[in-house]
């Protein structure tokens, strides 16, 4: 007999003899048991069972099911313990196809722990900073943003991993933005205004994923992270003076750099170590983020230098 339920155990008719496991279930939670009598020889369903079902606590029985007929060979019968302790469940077969045969009988214990109360249910994670930002969680660019994390990238495994491994981040300090936000109508229209870029450039990067997988993920967000770079990071890419000076960048050192990120990505992604993902998608978010911000001066630079030349 096979088992299945929130109460998790097994019952294996060998014949007429029953191999039994220990169980465990939820007090006050109602259960099912559900019952198939199998039959050895052939391994399937044996029709027409003659059973009875006793659940004792101590010494005294608490439920019962009296001898009872099945036909179709596989039964469900509804159960809740009420109290937390110690039960025995006893199963005995009496009857095959109509014949009575000496009870064959199977006990087997079951723990049932208190009942816990309900966890208090978690706030969903939003988009804190935006939502302070555009007054609501309502707001389209709120929803936008939060459509395309849970919908889009939320979906697959590398993006799942990413966006657990920023959330520990973002959730560390958004908070305390977002309620500065509220107090600081400056504040607010000058974050506002910062974010438009950024739904810009989520909304270019969506068209790369419109085949929800980890290819399209990646691409998109390596394609995200290089413009989100070059858009808000360029003036840190100034800052470096062998990048502002340089007249040439090397693309080999950026290949190998490319490369043996994705090479990692790959491995990561083939192992299914989820530690391992987070890293390598959180070490290609930033790298392309920096190379967007390298780039993005550089080429600025490139063009004062000439501005000033013509000067």
């Amino acid at each position: 007999m096979i088992f299945e339920s929130k109460l998790k155990f097994v019952l294996i008719l060998v014949l007429l003899s029953l191999v039994v496991f220990p169980i465990y279930a939820q007090q006050s939670q109602q259960t099912q048991l559900k019952i198939s009598f199998i039959n050895k020889q052939t391994n399937a369903i044996q029709q027409h069972i003659d059973y009875r079902v006793t659940v004792t606590k101590g010494q005294n029985q608490v439920f019962g099911i009296p001898i009872t007929h099945t036909a179709e060979g596989a039964v469900s019968i509804p159960y809740q313990f009420q109290d937390a302790g110690d039960y025995q469940i006893t199963v005995s077969v009496e009857g095959i196809l109509f014949q009575p045969i000496p009870p064959e009988t199977a006990e087997f214990s079951a723990i049932i722990p208190s009942a816990q109360p309900p966890p208090t249910e978690k706030p969903k994670s939003g988009c804190l900073i935006a939502t302070a930002a555009f007054g609501s969680e309502l707001a389209p660019q709120v929803q936008f943003l939060r459509e395309y994390r849970d919908n889009t990238i939320m979906t697959t495994v590398a993006g799942s991993s990413f966006i657990n491994a920023f959330n520990a981040v973002y959730y560390s300090f958004s908070p305390i933005v977002a309620d500065t936000e509220r107090t600081h109508p400056l504040l607010q229209e000058t974050v506002r205004a910062g974010i438009v870029p950024l739904l810009g450039i989520l909304q270019i990067a969506k068209f790369l994923t419109l085949v929800n997988n980890n290819f399209s993920v990646i691409m998109s967000g390596i394609m995200a992270s290089s413009l989100i770079g070059a858009v808000y990071f360029w003036p840190a890419g100034l800052a470096i003076k062998s990048v502002r000076d340089s007249k040439k960048l090397n693309p080999k050192i950026v290949i190998a750099i490319i490369s043996v990120i994705l090479l990692l990505i790959v491995i990561s992604l083939v192992m299914g170590n989820l530690q391992f993902i987070m890293i390598t998608t959180s070490a290609t978010v930033l790298t392309f983020v920096g190379l967007g911000a390298i780039y993005s001066s550089w080429a600025i630079a490139k063009i004062l230098r000439k501005a000033n030349t013509f000067l």
